[in-house]
């Protein structure tokens, strides 16, 4: 059964919101836009096409994780179990949470949160097939979303909240640490976090994930400017940027940047704004940081959670942590 996706702001409302954010950070040094602008209807089939190629591992490693523990990720968490994902995707790796509960015989509740409507209508037709489950979407940042969720939940029982892929990654360590903080407060005691994130690996692995031969990485990167384009009447030339991924060792980190080919001024008539580049400038549009096993399980229980269980892909070098509330 699938609930109509919930929490919609309303168009002016987005745009509004896009434009200051917008206005604020090509303001600052050095400019920078927001990743979560990567993920509109376009943003987000890019991204699922980037996972399924062979140079991005991530999706299919985590994959491989969840189709064989499955059943003891959910071994933990009591009946009646919500399930709540941050950043849906697709919905194919909660559906294999989803299935592992079948044999419960009992309904699962899942809530999907994502501020791409794509990824949640897609989402939303996969776990909806399941006929044991029962969705809500919202159409929401993550904690607004788990905000919903809390609230929805019944009195009793577990809730599981799952983010997944390298998500956390997109947060610099202060930020993530914040966020993890804002998860614990929305859980009671006996629910858990299921963490995805990726491992340092060696830097040519790296690199070919984030500038593929194929060109996919750039079409995603390069799709933030026709989304200002299209939403705030911005004129961006995207054949004027070119797309550069960067490995940080020191911060430990993937960046995404856009590098300005010339100097140009670029108008953002709803955003009220004029905008130069010179020749080489670029704007930061993503940040991917990377971790060790140990580092995963350490963030999760500083931040007064109890690490329960950990899976690793020793190929792809990506971790599954799985915390628990006491």
């Amino acid at each position: 059964m699938t609930i109509p996706v919930s929490a919609q702001p309303p168009p002016a409302e987005a745009v509004r919101d896009l434009a200051e954010e917008v206005r604020r950070d090509l303001a600052a040094t050095p400019k920078q836009l927001q990743s979560k602008y990567l993920y509109n209807g376009l943003g987000s089939a890019l991204f699922e096409a980037i996972c399924h190629l062979p140079w991005y591992r991530i999706t299919r490693a985590e994959g491989r994780l969840l189709a064989r523990f499955a059943p003891e990720i959910v071994a933990p968490v009591g009946d009646p179990v919500t399930l709540t994902e941050l950043g849906c995707g697709s919905g194919e790796k909660l559906a294999m949470i989803a299935e592992a509960l079948r044999v419960r015989r009992r309904p699962v509740a899942v809530h999907l949160i994502d501020i791409s409507p794509s990824a949640l209508e897609l989402s939303e037709r996969t776990l909806g097939a399941l006929e044991h489950v029962s969705v809500v979407g919202h159409r929401a940042t993550y904690e607004e979303g788990l905000r919903h969720a809390a609230r929805q939940r019944p009195a009793r029982g577990a809730m599981l909240v799952l983010f997944l892929g390298s998500n956390i990654g997109n947060f610099d360590p202060p930020a993530a640490r914040e966020f993890l903080d804002r998860i614990r407060a929305s859980l009671r005691p006996g629910d858990g976090l299921l963490l995805g994130a990726d491992l340092v690996k060696p830097e040519p692995d790296l690199m070919l994930a984030y500038d593929d031969p194929l060109g996919l990485t750039a079409a995603f990167n390069k799709n933030l400017l026709l989304r200002l384009n299209t939403e705030l009447l911005a004129d961006f030339d995207l054949d004027a940027f070119a797309h550069r991924a960067v490995w940080n060792a020191d911060a430990r980190r993937m960046e995404m940047h856009l590098v300005s080919r010339r100097a140009q001024t670029v108008r953002l008539p709803r955003a009220g704004l004029e905008v130069s580049f010179a020749e080489g400038e670029a704007i930061w549009t993503e940040s991917s940081y990377k971790y060790d096993a140990a580092e995963m399980s350490a963030l999760g229980e500083a931040r007064g959670f109890r690490r329960h269980a950990q899976w690793i892909d020793p190929d792809a070098l990506f971790a599954l942590t799985l915390f628990l509330v006491a």
